[in-house]
């Protein structure tokens, strides 16, 4: 799939050609239409070819997906806040934070709620 977001007529040409001479085969178009106006804000052009069909490991995916939800991506940890200057004075350092956390700053919250392991319910008296 292609993202155009100049749709015009010589950028969809252009994608057209660029990718069908690295062997892509149109598959179809689609316009993200604005509110206001009649014509598309974006185009996805998405392409196919044939070939084998590619292996997933889902293990291997299932352990990242783990290993995320723990310590929160990339993306999530240096997006979570400015970081904080090493000692050496080079490269920031990085705290990550868990999915819990990071949501929790996403809410506004100070700090996140305890994990609680188990809920025990007081009999009414």
């Amino acid at each position: 799939m292609v993202e155009l977001s100049t749709v015009e007529e010589g950028t969809l040409e252009r994608t057209l050609n660029e990718w069908t001479a690295k062997g892509w085969n149109l598959d179809g178009v689609q316009f993200a239409m604005r509110e206001a106006s009649k014509r598309p804000a974006m185009a996805f052009v998405f392409f196919t070819r044939e070939g084998a069909a590619a292996s997933h490991d889902e293990d291997a995916a299932r352990a990242r997906l783990m290993r995320l939800s723990e310590t929160g991506g990339p993306t999530a940890v240096l997006a979570s806040e400015p970081p904080s200057e090493s000692e050496d004075g080079g490269m920031p350092r990085i705290h990550p934070l868990s999915a819990r956390e990071r949501l929790a700053r996403l809410a506004g919250l100070d700090e996140p709620d305890p994990v609680e392991e188990g809920l025990m319910l007081e009999p009414e008296e």
